[in-house]
């Protein structure tokens, strides 16, 4: 088939899209989180704002298809959110795909505000700056919005079975898992679909994925859904693509913490608890298993488990951030310490250790 010739017949107001996004990040997303990106994009070169519900009336699309979508490129790293206290998305900062290096924010990031209905949040002042239009907007902790599952009742559970497109998402799900569903696996499955917005095709793989690996417990299934939704997957194809890295990096910190074996349920547990609830990166927990591995020959998941929950109270998400709070605990250390008088002192306050305490203290670290 002969190659296509594109031509440029004027010079009309277009959007620019960076050739990175194209070659690397686009054959991936799917068409709702590309869309998203694009629109997103062009509000930024106009200098206008949006808002969530704006996008999800364009491209009609739930709300929760939009934050996913969203959320999905603050994963890989082209945007970044602020929240608002109801965890709903108020401002957007992109990344310049086109830094080599990162830079100071100045230089690397423009950012587009986001109006939220019945926000009590003023509308943002425009300001023109070296960078481009950059909207201010509040600062705002940076959530994720919840995944919990709801607390269905029974007249939301009949009302879901009755639906025509239900019985074979239930047919799908009791044929993997060998007999019929328990009205707890019910509500289940409605969750995959009334609040992480599964469509069957993406149930279907993810039911077949857990029984492939000798899970047919729902609460592991549910884990495992929550886990692809915080990473933005919708597809079959991005799940595949997502699972591959995801059992690359389990058996890479099972390493890491001397265990060859698969992981338990319970070992899975945790894992999937680090990267997906705390949201580290692998060097960050690969850094908790190297430490964990110094320290101990006993209960490893657990001691390398309280290494990086005391991390993410610390808003840790760089090894820098790790080495600033190293510093920080032995300054405090080194001043705690008693001066050593002589060698009878010095042999005493050795011998004095409450080990107890000092594991307690290493596991604070």
């Amino acid at each position: 088939m002969a190659r296509l010739t594109i031509y440029k017949d004027s010079n009309t107001n277009s959007t620019a899209i960076p050739n990175r996004f194209i070659d690397e990040f686009m054959p991936d997303a799917n068409a709702a989180q590309v869309k998203v990106y694009l629109f997103l994009t062009r509000m930024l070169g106009a200098g206008q704002a949006t808002s969530v519900s704006d996008m999800a009336d364009k491209f009609n699309y739930p709300e929760k298809d939009i934050i996913r979508a969203l959320k999905y490129w603050e994963k890989k790293g082209l945007l970044s959110l602020d929240y608002d206290a109801a965890g709903i998305p108020v401002g957007i900062h992109f990344k310049d795909l086109e830094a080599p290096t990162v830079a100071s924010p100045a230089s690397t990031s423009q950012s587009l505000a986001m109006f939220v209905e019945n926000d009590t949040t003023s509308a943002a002042t425009l300001n023109q700056t070296t960078t481009g239009a950059i909207y201010e907007t509040p600062s705002y902790e940076n959530e994720r919005p919840s995944y919990e599952k709801p607390s269905y009742s029974t007249a939301q559970l009949r009302e879901f079975k009755d639906r025509e497109e239900t019985a074979q998402i239930l047919f799908i799900a009791e044929s993997y898992i060998g007999r019929p569903l328990t009205p707890a696996e019910m509500k289940s499955i409605l969750f995959f679909t009334d609040v992480l917005n599964f469509s069957e095709d993406l149930i279907d793989h993810l039911i077949a994925y857990c029984v492939d690996r000798g899970k047919k417990d729902f609460k592991y299934i549910e884990k495992v859904a929550i886990s692809w939704a915080e990473n933005g997957v919708t597809t079959p194809k991005q799940a595949r693509k997502f699972s591959t890295k995801y059992d690359k990096n389990v058996y890479a910190i099972m390493n890491a913490l001397g265990k060859n074996n698969s992981p338990t349920a319970k070992e899975a547990e945790y894992i999937t608890r680090w990267t997906g609830e705390y949201g580290f990166d692998m060097d960050i927990i690969l850094e908790a298993c190297e430490r964990t591995v110094m320290a101990t020959d006993r209960h490893r998941l657990e001691y390398a488990e309280s290494i990086l929950n005391s991390w993410r109270q610390e808003n840790v998400r760089h090894k820098a951030d790790i080495h600033k709070i190293d510093e920080l605990y032995h300054r405090k250390k080194t001043a705690a310490k008693p001066a050593a008088n002589n060698k009878f002192n010095n042999f005493s306050q050795q011998n004095s250790y409450n080990f107890d305490e000092l594991e307690k203290e290493l596991l604070s670290n």
